[in-house]
């Protein structure tokens, strides 16, 4: 796999997992049961935690591609 392919698949693939990773963890102001008055929507996350997530998704991205690319190595 060339370096211009392999980059733009670990983008994908980090974008990918990003979008599964974003809902872990995450508890709207109404289920935090925030007292205070509600100035934006409701169901907008309280503490969204974005860099421990693109933390985690970089991590789950390697693996995936670590594991993609022996495969491709291995059958080529």
């Amino acid at each position: 796999m060339s370096a211009p392919v392999s980059i733009a698949v670990y983008f994908t693939m980090w974008w990918i997992v990003l979008f599964a990773v974003l809902p872990f963890g995450v508890k709207s102001a109404h289920e935090a049961d925030a007292g205070e008055a509600l100035t934006g929507d409701p169901g907008a996350p309280v503490a969204p935690m974005l860099a421990m997530k693109a933390l985690w998704t970089t991590l789950i991205s390697a693996v995936l591609f670590a594991v993609l690319y022996a495969y491709v190595a291995l059958t080529a």
